[in-house]
């Protein structure tokens, strides 16, 4: 019964309120939501640009992003793990096993997702909308802000979408940030630990406890998108 067995020690660990295991959980949230965060800052504006404008490369990057939601995340760790690593053109940043450099690598992993998820929220928007707006003497970053409370349900989508792929991803955070206890060990690198001693149940219990991170994430965001309908 270790699949149960996991279940109850999850809910046991989190009525204590294990040490480690709430360290383990805030680094997670920490590292996963600070990534979210980045990729949203720099992939709703781009996602806006491919929506409602036409130039030339449009249709290539296009491509390129939604090629990058495909991108398996051990590959992202590899490439950052080189770029970071001390032999690397980075390496003098001196970055590799350090949490920043998953927040970095987990960007590259959301970035795609959201940008071609706010491409087509923006999209979805009549184009008369934005041209009215230009007539009424709003500015560009103000015409972006006001398309975006339009389109907030599937802006709401990416940050869902995005969250969920880094937040359960294990490669790059392995590769990257090398599993250090109270450094750079988040919930997915721990389970692998567990996993690789044997202990079963308890690699369940911090899976379980994943789970309920994202669930309780995802209920948030849909609350908060269902009652913008």
């Amino acid at each position: 019964m270790t699949l149960w067995d996991g279940v109850v020690d999850a809910f046991r660990l989190l009525g204590r309120g294990d040490p480690y295991l709430l360290d383990v959980v805030r680094r997670t949230v920490l590292v996963s939501g600070a990534a979210t965060v980045l990729a949203l800052v720099g992939g709703v504006p781009l996602g806006y640009l491919l929506a409602r404008t036409r130039w030339p490369g449009r249709a290539l990057i296009l491509a390129a992003v939604h090629t990058g939601m495909g991108l398996p995340p051990v590959i992202v760790g590899l490439v950052f793990y080189l770029l970071l690593a001390r032999s690397g053109p980075l390496g003098r940043l001196e970055l590799l096993y350090t949490p920043q450099a998953m927040v970095a690598a987990q960007v590259a992993i959301a970035a795609p997702l959201v940008v071609s998820f706010a491409a087509a929220a923006f999209q979805s928007l009549p184009d008369e909308l934005g041209d009215l707006l230009h007539v009424l003497g709003a500015g560009r970053m103000r015409r972006l802000w006001l398309l975006a409370r339009e389109a907030r349900l599937g802006l709401l989508a990416a940050v869902m979408a995005g969250f969920g792929a880094i937040v359960s991803e294990v490669g790059a955070a392995l590769t990257v940030g090398g599993n250090l206890d109270g450094s750079t060990r988040v919930l997915t690198t721990a389970i692998v630990l567990e996993a690789s001693r044997g202990e079963y149940a308890r690699a369940i219990a911090f899976g379980t406890v994943l789970l309920l991170l994202v669930l309780g994430t995802n209920l948030i965001l849909t609350a908060a998108q269902q009652r913008g309908r």
